[in-house]
């Protein structure tokens, strides 16, 4: 690897950027917000980056303390990348750069890769958001095919978490394809033509009406 680039000003946003501006590192911390994984999944998540770039971006991410390596527990007991404290003090910085790329979002092009995960980012940082509201609760999305779970808390932030897996009783279970998710939570659907036509619904449910709420708050009150 070669000497480390630097802006080589006294600032700290200079200095921030110093250590995650390089293109695909905030992707990797993406790959990682939802949980450990190992390096073939990163590999397998971020298509494109190619197996020297991304042990060059873990290396460097572990350098700076904000990767660490780790094993998942019996029976798995695999080798895996995880994020450390500092790492996941990205997290604010992962939400902000998603609701801003919200309102940037156009119908997927021929051949742009989506993934089950991008899409629980999408929904964990929509939820985030200052105006969506609602009670705290557990929910479990089964987005083609994978599950993972939100915790939503008082309408901070930080108790909005996405881990991959399964929630312990959750509040609603919805279920949905990548792009619906994607779609709803970047204000490209609305949550009634999602609800209405199947798009999104809730799992065990015949009354929609929890689903409608929940979406709802995805894509924040009208406007006035």
């Amino acid at each position: 690897m070669g000497e480390k680039r630097s802006y080589g000003q006294h600032c700290t946003v200079a200095r921030a950027l110093d250590v995650v501006g390089e293109r695909w590192t905030l992707l990797v911390v993406r790959e990682l917000s939802t949980g450990p994984k190992r390096y073939k999944d990163l590999l397998e998540g971020l298509p494109g980056i190619g197996t020297n770039l991304l042990a060059n971006r873990l290396k460097g991410l572990t350098g700076e303390g904000i990767v660490r390596r780790g094993t998942l527990p019996p029976p798995a007991g695999s080798s895996v990348y995880e994020l450390t404290s500092l790492g996941c003090s990205l997290e604010p910085v992962i939400v902000a750069l998603s609701q801003w790329g919200a309102g940037l979002m156009e119908t997927p092009s021929e051949g742009e890769d989506l993934r089950a995960g991008w899409a629980a980012v999408a929904v964990r940082s929509a939820l985030a958001r200052e105006d969506a509201g609602g009670r705290p609760g557990t929910y479990e999305l089964h987005i083609g095919g994978e599950a993972f779970h939100l915790r939503v808390g008082s309408g901070q932030v930080e108790c909005v978490e996405a881990w991959q897996g399964s929630a312990h009783a959750p509040d609603l279970v919805v279920v949905g394809d990548a792009e619906t998710f994607v779609a709803v939570a970047s204000g490209r659907l609305s949550p009634e033509e999602a609800v209405e036509s199947g798009a999104l619904r809730a799992e065990g449910q015949e009354d929609q009406g929890a689903l409608l709420e929940w979406c709802g708050r995805l894509t924040g009150p009208p406007a006035a």
